[in-house]
């Protein structure tokens, strides 16, 4: 996205719009936060099973360093915890962007999730990427090299990400001793399959993400958890990739 695809009037006529509605909301309206907040964090199914397998749609969010949050909210500032997520430590924010992309298009209300990273990063499902205008590839998080850029707009400001917005791909989280259980390594591939009425799917390439103290839980998109009818499903089976099932809920 390049620097003259939204011009400083524009910038500032949106940041002019999310502080009027931030007023609005103050003397009284009723706060768009909650429910956004679940959106952002895992809304939709939730399956968990004996296994403790979870299964949560991670709808569009963002991820800002230290730096961009005073600029998008004011000197400062730091992010305000909201909704827990499932994984400890991790929350999703009070405070929400506009993320803009190339023709004037925009999402008003996108939510920012915490705690802040080293880079800013703008997740999307495929809907989100082509209502923006934005050729979002799919990549797993933190790598955003040679990825597109938007222009994120807050109450205090603006800031032009030169890159950074991806679809995430698929992935599962899970402690070490969760991996060894389910015979697979961190870095490797499962599948995830999705028992539903008439919608039953079976995603390949479901990246495992391991580590000392994550909890098991599957991350797909809001697209995918539509595809798949997740809120109506009976049974879901989580494989290493090409083996037989490990792990599976009801």
């Amino acid at each position: 996205m390049s620097a003259g695809s939204v011009d400083r009037m524009q910038i500032e006529n949106l940041v002019r719009q999310i502080v009027r509605r931030a007023v609005s909301a103050s003397a009284g309206s009723s706060d768009p936060s909650s429910s956004a907040a679940v959106a952002a964090t895992g809304a939709g199914k939730k399956q968990a099973n004996p296994s403790n397998l979870v299964v949560s749609i991670s709808a569009r969010h963002v991820h800002l360093t230290d730096e961009h949050v005073e600029k998008l909210f004011g000197p400062g500032r730091k992010l305000t915890p909201g909704k827990p997520l499932y994984q400890d430590g991790f929350y999703a924010a009070e405070e929400t962007v506009m993320v803009v992309g190339p023709r004037r298009r925009m999402l008003p209300e996108v939510r920012v999730l915490g705690p802040t990273r080293n880079f800013s990063q703008v997740e999307l499902a495929l809907t989100d990427a082509i209502s923006l205008g934005i050729a979002a590839p799919v990549r797993h998080s933190g790598h955003i090299e040679g990825t597109p850029g938007c222009v994120l707009v807050g109450p205090a400001g603006a800031v032009e990400l030169q890159q950074g917005v991806i679809r995430a791909a698929r992935h599962v989280h899970m402690s070490f001793q969760e991996a060894e259980r389910l015979g697979v390594k961190n870095g490797e591939f499962m599948s995830l399959t999705i028992r539903s009425p008439q919608c039953t799917l079976t995603f390949a390439d479901l990246l495992v993400r391991a580590d000392a103290t994550s909890k098991l839980e599957v991350h797909i998109d809001t697209d995918e958890g539509n595809a798949c009818n997740l809120d109506a499903a009976t049974e879901i089976i989580i494989a290493p990739q090409g083996k037989p099932c490990q792990c599976q809920g009801h």
